[in-house]
């Protein structure tokens, strides 16, 4: 299954989003398998019941500790536990992504490290089995696209371990403001909580776009119901849906238009270790790709087109990182559309070992094919073999993948 819809007209939380993707028929086992590798097993119980709210039904989640939790969870012990290759690489990745994303977020509101972050409700065990619960079952579904609307935040204070904080939470309007995301307006809405952090960050990380839903066939439907009782029903609905071929942005296999910032100096009076520092400072800062280019400057010095594209709103950002480790006294800017193929990563066993493939899907329905460079290196040096005969022989298992046939 490859597409899918995230209506979220109440906002979105992660118990929500894993409760909808149970009532769509995931096994609760695909959700306690990565669970118990990561120790968990027992330390937990999941409150699955069926409910109705504003006269609609749905599933609502909540998770129960069986066991004493920690007041705080550091980054710093989360992360290795995370990164200790229990998880299967993709759902690895898209855990520690979704972490990542919310260390760094909590980082700025609260001025520090990422790794100094101690998470509170984002470190207890409820968030663990949102978000590594979440992230398997759309791995389980095959969700290669998933679209979701604009997402409320809400609007008043909410209780927190830091206390009581304004609505949108801190957190919530980093997120956004990092990954240049929508948020809709509370107007209407009485005051609460509406979009979590760890809501939003899941949907940042899965999502190719934020906006209306394209044209398509609904197949199946899922509803997570939200604990508040609201004016109207509380509830998220994820669609498993079949696009319709031709319809203007709902194509799940065409490709898609978003815009990007473009930032480029020009620099003659820099080392290269200095400018290997400034590209890698550009990169944590939020941007997409940083390149360089050779060019002749005046006097005849040679230097370098340093060009830079980002998600519009980590301008500030990037712009602070240019004046503290560049020498450019200027940055030049401008807004750009570009074109973007829908992708996904995977794995696929091969006779060497596995490795991680990242698919690139073509309007034409088919499919491009693309090994971890890392990956390939690594199997040459464990088998002795050269790149090329390492290529070779990942490719053949991935073209007998796609026919659905054995590896040879």
């Amino acid at each position: 299954m490859s597409l899918a819809l995230l209506d979220v007209p109440t906002g979105i939380a992660g118990n929500m989003l894993l409760a909808a993707l149970l009532d769509l028929g995931v096994p609760e086992a695909v959700i306690h398998g990565p669970l118990a590798r990561l120790g968990l097993e027992g330390r937990y119980r999941l409150q699955l019941e069926e409910r109705r709210s504003g006269g609609l039904r749905g599933l609502h989640l909540a998770v129960e500790a069986t066991e004493p939790q920690p007041g705080h969870r550091p980054w710093g012990e989360l992360r290795p536990l995370l990164a200790s290759g229990v998880l299967e690489p993709v759902l690895q990745e898209r855990v520690l992504a979704v972490f990542a994303l919310l260390a760094e977020a909590e980082a700025a509101v609260h001025g520090h490290a990422p790794e100094q972050v101690h998470f509170h409700e984002v470190g207890a065990i409820d968030a663990l089995v949102d978000i590594v619960g979440v992230c398997a079952a759309l791995t389980h579904l095959g969700v290669e696209h998933l679209l979701v609307g604009v997402p409320p935040a809400g609007h008043g204070t909410v209780a927190t371990a830091h206390g009581v904080l304004p609505l949108p939470a801190p957190a919530v309007l980093e997120i956004a403001r990092r990954r240049g995301l929508p948020l809709g307006s509370s107007e209407g809405f009485p005051p609460g909580e509406l979009t979590t952090p760890t809501g939003l960050a899941l949907a940042a990380v899965w999502a190719q776009r934020f906006g209306p839903a394209p044209a398509a066939v609904p197949l199946r439907v899922g509803v997570g119901l939200g604990s508040r009782r609201l004016d109207r029903p509380n509830l998220l609905r994820l669609v498993l849906a079949r696009p319709l071929a031709g319809s203007e942005g709902g194509e799940a296999e065409a490709a898609w238009a978003e815009t990007v910032l473009q930032q480029q100096a020009q620099i003659d009076d820099a080392t290269p270790e200095d400018l290997a520092f400034l590209i890698e400072e550009l990169r944590r800062a939020g941007a997409l790709e940083v390149f360089s280019q050779p060019v002749a400057m005046k006097k005849g010095r040679p230097g370098v087109l340093l060009t830079v594209l980002a998600p519009p709103a980590t301008g500030p950002d990037l712009r602070r990182v240019w004046w503290r480790h560049g020498t450019s006294l200027g940055v030049r800017e401008q807004e750009q559309r570009r074109w973007c193929l829908p992708r996904r990563s995977g794995v696929v066993d091969t006779p060497l070992g596995p490795v991680r493939i990242k698919w690139a899907f073509l309007p034409d329905g088919r499919r491009r094919a693309k090994p971890e460079h890392d990956d390939l290196v690594a199997l040459a040096r464990r088998h002795d073999s050269s790149l090329e005969q390492v290529r070779s022989l990942v490719m053949q298992a991935i073209n007998h993948a796609e026919r659905g046939e054995p590896s040879p």
